[in-house]
């Protein structure tokens, strides 16, 4: 089949046009924004998608990711406000929200974000003594957060987060401060132990008091009940009865021959003494058992007497 001059120049035509399309459409993917220059001037911004721009006049300028960006912050040195050397490093997030301030507005984006965060770290740590660095770093991030962003606002970014990573004071500032906190944690306890001294001292004290006034008032009701029997016994003497005395008497006497025979180390003996003072004794309690229970009650006979035998300590 042979082609006329006219069905090549059909052909020549179509395939121009062909290219002239392919050339006019750019297809964006998601997460970028493409920036658009005509004869080297911005003029607008290419969303993700299928997009038309003018053949061999309009031109791909940048192609930015508009997604959320990590960055490294190298490890350098910061001199704190005390004289104190650290070693710090970091990271921080960043995302591009216009493409065209980003790709016009400042040359090299990250090293120009990476330069302004290792400036500003060394800018907010060196304000700051070695313990608040090491322990604020809640604060460190904060600050770093709010001026980087504020820095970097008019390049069409936004920083999310900046972080410190590591902060590596030398090892002999390590050293000394190891033995500054066990210097602080051996003066707490023996703060506690003191304060527990006290406390076991002041309620010792507290139970002697007690038991003190205790035994006060326990000796105070016995002297009492011994002054009203006292008085008891006084009265029934006035009254003309003998027996009274008797019970006292005989009740005294008994009580001091327990207090012989309970002693740990004694010896049987024979107390040379009159027998017939402690039946005559027992004679009263038994008249005043009588004039209590009756007739029925009944008096040791002074026949039985024997000489008492009792107990007494070992002078030995």
């Amino acid at each position: 089949m042979d082609f006329t001059g006219f069905d090549i120049t059909i052909f020549v035509l179509a395939v121009v046009v062909i290219a002239i399309l392919f050339s006019a459409i750019r297809t964006v993917s998601q997460g970028y924004n493409y920036t658009v220059e005509r004869f080297g001037r911005y003029t607008k911004t290419l969303t993700p998608g299928l997009n038309l721009i003018l053949p061999f006049i309009d031109r791909i300028g940048a192609k930015m990711n508009m997604m959320e960006q990590v960055l490294d912050v190298p490890t350098q040195e910061v001199i704190t406000k005390d004289n104190a050397t650290v070693a710090v490093d970091g990271i921080a997030f960043y995302q591009i929200l216009n493409a065209a301030q980003a790709a016009y507005q400042v040359s090299n984006l990250q090293n120009a974000i990476l330069t302004l965060t290792m400036t500003n770290i060394r800018t907010v740590m060196g304000s700051m003594v070695l313990d608040e660095l090491l322990s604020n770093r809640d604060v460190i991030n904060e600050r770093l957060l709010r001026v980087v962003d504020e820095a970097a606002h008019p390049w069409g970014i936004k920083v999310t987060r900046v972080e410190i990573k590591d902060i590596n004071p030398p090892a002999n500032l390590v050293e000394s401060m190891a033995r500054q906190m066990m210097a602080e944690r051996n003066k707490r306890a023996q703060i506690l132990e003191a304060e527990g001294l006290k406390q076991s001292q002041v309620l010792e004290a507290e139970g002697r008091k007690e038991a003190a006034f205790r035994d006060a008032e326990a000796r105070e009701r016995s002297a009492e009940a011994e002054a009203r029997a006292t008085q008891v016994v006084s009265d029934a003497i006035g009254k003309g009865d003998i027996q009274a005395i008797n019970y006292f008497v005989a009740q005294k006497y008994t009580e001091a021959l327990a207090k012989i025979g309970s002693a740990p180390n004694s010896k049987i003996i024979l107390m040379p003494f009159e027998a017939s003072s402690l039946i005559g004794s027992l004679g009263g309690i038994g008249a005043i058992a009588r004039d209590v229970f009756g007739d029925g009650a009944t008096t040791p006979s002074r026949s039985s007497a024997r000489p008492p035998v009792t107990r007494v300590p070992d002078q030995n």
